[in-house]
């Protein structure tokens, strides 16, 4: 393969990224000046320009946008971009409440500024890379790779990037491993044909790690990345990535996703919004204490055990929505449709998701957060570690007042061993790619279609 094949390794210069955003932040600020203002512009207003041009970059580099896009998902990344963007505007509007300079400037201006710019930027960038993924899919700015394998994953990498795609890796060649001496004979034939490659990729079950070294060994002239994939997809992991613990490196199959920095975010993100709810609701929460305590004879809140980050018993608040009535010891009994437990008020709060409200209190003393798995009761904890698989792995993470598998309907009593299994599927699918961009995601998804339950009896 000739060398000049290898010109898609190049990318495109980071510093070439935030002059774009730049330009962007700054071209759009002088259109929407020409809208509001005309021929006859008031104001050149270059020093709130150039604050929210810097609050962009600065969000781009938090929220992740300068990280390589090749054979990622473009939508999340998109949602990235947007993210940065909003939070920059966000943060300029902050400036201008703190400085008390909002009156000095327009705020049609500021309204154009924020229409025109975060479309354009997101556009743009569909477009920079709708022309890569022509490009790739004709072989250029692509990496060629290497495949080193056996079985299904082998199989299924080798069919994936075996033909034109546009994800930026193209297959150059493959080695069907069927033993060691034999694969290692099969790459040195390859490697003294002189042809070369961006990467290597060793598709390998876990069981024939002994087989790394001797490949690592063999490609240790030459510079190409090399990548283990051992094929987990079929496996309920967790977080799975790479770690260095002194001197030694983990593939981590079942750890918490959550680093300081993510954790930091996550409690910002609870204070802020959780705070913000709580005010809101306070009106909403104060009517529903009245319904419940007029409703039946009984204290307003009830608090339930419920594990909560790393499996910690923790205590959860909830509007009581049933009559007092005593069960066993260790036992609880799900609501049913007709139970004469359930009060009217009570049924009402249920289908609304109202009783969960006081949960907002939860997440200020720092118990929950808002967006997580749902938390159960610990009976049913015990009840179900043992029937679904990876069960307790969600409680790597702090529970929430609602998370990705309320969005997706599966809420409610869960009476059947499949619904529970699907709300896993969700919470360990959410953890694995939590984000504050996906935590937005759900809380707007919530209020669209998440309050109403109508499993709820």
């Amino acid at each position: 393969m000739p060398s000049s094949l290898l010109s898609g390794r190049s990318k495109l210069p980071l510093f070439c990224l935030v002059a774009f955003d730049l330009i962007v932040a700054l071209g759009c600020a002088e259109i929407a000046e020409y809208l509001r203002f005309g021929d006859h512009v008031g104001k050149h207003n270059i020093n709130l320009m150039l604050i929210q041009a810097l609050l962009v970059i600065v969000f781009s580099f938090l929220c992740g946008v300068y990280q390589p896009w090749r054979g990622r998902n473009l939508l999340e990344r998109f949602g990235m971009v947007f993210l940065a963007w909003g939070l920059s505007f966000v943060g300029l509007v902050a400036y201008l409440v703190m400085t008390k300079t909002t009156g000095k400037y327009s705020r049609i201006w500021l309204g154009y500024w924020v229409l025109i710019s975060i479309p354009v930027t997101i556009i743009a960038r569909a477009s920079c890379y709708q022309l890569l993924a022509k490009f790739r899919a004709k072989g250029r700015n692509t990496r060629h790779v290497l495949v080193i394998g056996s079985g299904r994953n082998y199989q299924n990498i080798v069919e994936t990037f075996g033909k034109d795609n546009a994800l930026g890796f193209r297959l150059a060649d493959s080695i069907d491993h069927t033993g060691m001496n034999e694969t290692l004979a099969k790459l040195a034939e390859v490697i003294a044909r002189g042809q070369l490659y961006d990467e290597c990729w060793l598709c390998l079950p876990l069981s024939e790690h002994k087989l790394l070294q001797p490949i690592m060994y063999e490609l240790r002239h030459h510079t190409l990345n090399i990548r283990f994939m051992p094929g987990l997809a079929d496996l309920p992991l967790l977080n799975h990535k790479t770690t260095p613990i002194g001197g030694f490196y983990s593939l981590d199959i079942s750890c918490s996703p959550m680093d300081e920095s993510s954790r930091v975010i996550k409690k910002l993100e609870d204070i802020v919004i959780g705070s913000l709810i709580l005010l809101l609701i306070s009106p909403v929460m104060l009517a529903v204490a009245a319904a419940v305590k007029l409703s039946s004879p009984g204290p307003v809140f009830f608090r339930q055990l419920r594990h909560g980050a790393d499996g910690r018993p923790i205590k959860v608040y909830k509007f009581r929505s049933m009559k007092m009535h005593d069960e066993s010891e260790g036992q609880v009994t799900q609501a049913k449709k007709g139970d004469s437990r359930v009060t009217r008020v009570g049924a009402f709060i249920r289908r609304t998701s109202l009783d969960e409200l006081p949960q907002f209190i939860n997440v200020l003393q720092g118990r929950m957060s808002i967006v997580g798995p749902r938390p159960h009761a610990l009976a049913h904890n015990e009840y179900y570690k043992d029937l679904v698989q990876s069960y307790m792995k969600r409680h790597k993470v702090k529970p929430g007042i609602t998370g990705l598998a309320q969005v997706r309907g599966f809420r409610g009593e869960t009476d059947t061993l499949d619904k529970m299994q699907n709300r896993v599927e969700c919470d360990l699918e959410y953890i694995n790619n939590w984000s504050l961009w996906l935590d937005l995601k759900i809380i707007v998804g919530t209020v669209f279609k998440g309050f109403v339950n109508p499993n709820a009896y």
